[in-house]
């Protein structure tokens, strides 16, 4: 049976995501549309390319998840980090990133939007210049530029530019110059793309969201200003995605819990990565046992 599916953001945890794929692929899912905002917008590339979770996996347990961070000597002087931060907004550049979504999904004959079935892929970025979400590729529509002339390496990378972090990406067009960043600033689970008002959906959506439930979500702890900043955040990226999805779709939802993982842990270990994938096909396979469409 074809389904669509959702993915959401959470950096490194999104190995996790993978797992939850294989539970699907061997419930006998075939994702046909799919989702993603960040890391979720990578698994949904991939997807999108003609991946499956196995070799997604494979992929994954070969490489050192540091490589995905532009190389420089000198970073870790923190007269360096400030510097980077204040003049060039984030700590590192994100080509290494963009190079190998490029390079993974040139594997598979994509380069532009035009190389996937139309409407097959969507991801999440923020325009912090305009203020606004954007939707990619639909919305690159708005600043004079032909969605599937598009490099899908390259909104991946913009749905992806983890705040101060990775430098924001640069959109060029008639508007002039915007800021992209991390879609998550706006909507880190976009669950809402595949429903329209009083339209029957023409396949069962399944969502899979980097977080407890949120009824089992525990309360944040704010005792200072930098715990208060990081609430604040996480307030603003998940208050829009929570309200949708308590009221309409978390029936439709696996949960994956990854505490104790940080978003930029890049360090992670081989034995983290596997309880991360693990993680995310034991919640997959619980979820699918109940599962009804």
């Amino acid at each position: 049976m074809e389904i669509d599916g959702v993915f959401s953001g959470g950096g490194v945890k999104g190995l996790a995501l993978i797992g939850a794929c294989q539970a699907i692929e061997e419930r006998g899912l075939q994702l046909k549309r799919v989702a993603g905002t960040s890391a979720g917008a990578i698994i949904a590339a991939f997807i999108a390319a003609g991946y499956k979770s196995t070799e997604m996996k494979n992929i994954m347990e070969e490489m050192d998840i540091k490589k995905l961070l532009d190389s420089n000597a000198l970073i870790s002087l923190p007269f360096i980090k400030w510097f980077r931060i204040y003049y060039r907004l984030g700590l590192y550049k994100g080509a290494a990133l963009e190079d190998w979504i490029e390079q993974k999904l040139k594997a598979r004959g994509v380069y532009t939007f035009a190389d996937l079935p139309e409407k097959s892929l969507r991801v999440i970025a923020s325009d912090l210049s305009n203020g606004r979400l954007l939707v990619l590729p639909d919305d690159l529509e708005k600043y004079g530029i032909a969605p599937q002339t598009f490099p899908v390496a390259r909104a991946v990378r913009m749905s992806a530019s983890l705040p101060y972090f990775f430098e924001p990406v640069k959109l060029r067009s008639l508007e002039g110059t915007s800021l992209l960043v991390d879609g998550g600033v706006l909507s880190n689970f976009p669950m809402w793309l595949f429903d329209r008002e009083n339209i029957k959906k023409p396949r069962p959506v399944i969502g899979v969201k980097l977080s407890h439930n949120y009824l089992q979500r525990p309360k944040k702890k704010i005792n200072n200003a930098i715990e208060l900043y990081g609430a604040l955040f996480h307030t603003m990226k998940d208050a829009h995605d929570s309200r949708y999805i308590s009221r309409k779709h978390e029936k439709n939802i696996i949960f994956i819990p990854t505490d104790g993982v940080q978003t930029t842990e890049f360090e992670l270990s081989n034995e983290g990565k596997t309880e991360l994938f693990e993680a995310g096909k034991y919640q997959g396979e619980l979820f699918l046992k109940q599962w009804t469409f």
